[in-house]
């Protein structure tokens, strides 16, 4: 073999070796933001199992308010089965999309039911109502500081995987942009009023 031939040998060694990176350095990223999503369904599954202990716990105050406590059911039906298909394939943009519409609805009716909560004041004294609130509000903070690492960890993968020269390989290797969760503070719950039993 002449010199031309280990030169060309040298060549395509060095871009095998770049393209083994580029892969491994994408993989790594779509494994961190995999992972900062586990953490927000665990939040999200916390939050779940609180919700009909909330109802329950308030249902025999609040017998004329039975179409509130059903929408919230509902809506919490709706956001386990977004979030089950979230966690199936995070970052998928139309299972991204749903989780942020069905915790958008979610937040909605819970905040009417919080709302109402004011018109009943036994239930201010309830200290089992006011454990549930209280972790309710801790968990909300929870799944808002998860969200975030999320986010933070998809932009810095679409980011590199947008990035020259990552973009010709990622294409080539299958990697997919991820979608961002969206906040899920609607313009209903924004005008919902905050209830504060302390």
């Amino acid at each position: 073999m002449g010199t031309g031939g280990w030169i060309a040998l040298g060549i395509v060694g060095v871009v095998v070796i770049w393209a083994i990176m580029i892969y491994n350095g994408l993989v790594a990223l779509r494994n961190r933001y995999k992972n900062a999503f586990s953490q927000i369904d665990v939040q999200l599954k916390r939050r779940y199992d609180l919700i009909p202990n909330l109802v329950e716990s308030v249902k025999g105050y609040m017998a004329h308010e039975r179409g509130t406590l059903e929408a919230v059911i509902k809506a919490r039906g709706d956001a386990v089965g977004a979030a089950q298909r979230a966690a199936a394939a995070p970052g998928d943009p139309a299972a991204m999309r749903g989780l942020s519409q069905a915790e958008g609805v979610l937040g909605g009716a819970l905040g009417r039911l919080l709302a109402v909560f004011e018109q009943y004041p036994d239930l201010k004294a309830n200290q089992n109502v006011l454990a549930l609130q209280e972790e309710l509000t801790s968990t909300e903070n929870k799944v808002a500081f998860a969200r975030q690492a999320y986010n933070d960890s998809v932009m810095e993968y679409n980011t590199k995987r947008e990035s020259f020269p990552d973009t010709a390989f990622a294409g080539m290797f299958g990697f997919q942009g991820a979608e961002l969760l969206q906040a899920t503070e609607s313009a209903e719950e924004r005008k919902a009023p905050k209830v504060s039993f302390t």
